[in-house]
């Protein structure tokens, strides 16, 4: 018999198309969100989340895989409340140190108390925590967790997590104070606070994977996900009109 020559599996090639394909539309999101229509992810990120989650279980992949499954929502839930509590009281805590209570101070969350409450429970939610979710900790962990285990899906996930945040923090070093002082204001500035906001958040995507693996659950890593930047806009928006002896 004729020899045959050794092919790759087709399990990583399927995984590599489809990852490839995950990143092209997150790419295009991304990019949307940020030179498109104010609120943009609005309409597009729970739009893109369900299409995502379409290609997913196309391709194979459980509810539970997917962090989904009803069988823990309850467990899901338990953590989901415990991480709000915790991020309230770090906030707390934070506010109340004058040495800490700068990095609150954000000019891009100067709102009016019905925008601030508007933007943290429905922009933050519909706009920014589903997708990022559902594309983070859900789709690209649920792939490559299937195909590669999950250290291999936590570290994808978290590095992309982190590249996903380059257009968002192109004026973080403008916008916040502590962030202005730490790496200065000018081109150099923000080169570094692009890289620290990158570094930060894939970190932040590494502690979110291990809370989505230990509860089960999407619902736990969103709930942090949300506390983290919904109760943090609104204590921005409240430092913005109280002023501190």
């Amino acid at each position: 018999m004729p020899s045959v020559l050794p092919q790759s599996p087709p399990s990583r090639r399927r995984l590599i198309l489809l990852l490839g394909a995950v990143v092209l539309i997150l790419a295009a999101v991304n990019v949307a969100d940020k030179f498109g229509p104010h609120h943009t992810g609005l309409i597009v990120g729970p739009t893109i989340a369900l299409l995502l989650v379409l290609i997913a279980r196309r391709a194979g992949l459980t509810w539970h895989d997917l962090g989904l499954s009803r069988r823990t929502l309850i467990p899901g839930l338990k953590y989901a409340v415990g991480a709000i509590l915790a991020v309230a009281v770090v906030y707390a805590i934070g506010v109340a140190l004058p040495l800490t209570r700068p990095a609150f101070h954000d000019v891009r969350y100067h709102l009016h108390p019905g925008a601030a409450l508007l933007t943290a429970f429905i922009v933050v939610p519909l706009g920014t925590v589903l997708l990022e979710e559902i594309a983070f900790r859900g789709v690209l962990l649920g792939l490559v967790n299937r195909h590669r285990g999950a250290v291999w899906a936590s570290i994808t996930s978290s590095v992309l997590f982190g590249l996903w945040h380059i257009l968002p923090s192109l004026r973080l070093n403008s916008a916040n104070q502590a962030v202005g002082a730490a790496f200065g204001s000018g081109a150099a500035g923000r080169v570094l606070a692009v890289a620290g906001a990158v570094a930060f958040t894939a970190v932040a995507g590494l502690l979110l994977c291990e809370l989505r693996r230990r509860s089960g659950s999407l619902l736990a890593a969103a709930a942090l996900h949300w506390a983290t930047n919904g109760l943090g806009l609104l204590v921005a928006a409240a430092l913005a009109t109280t002023s501190f002896a």
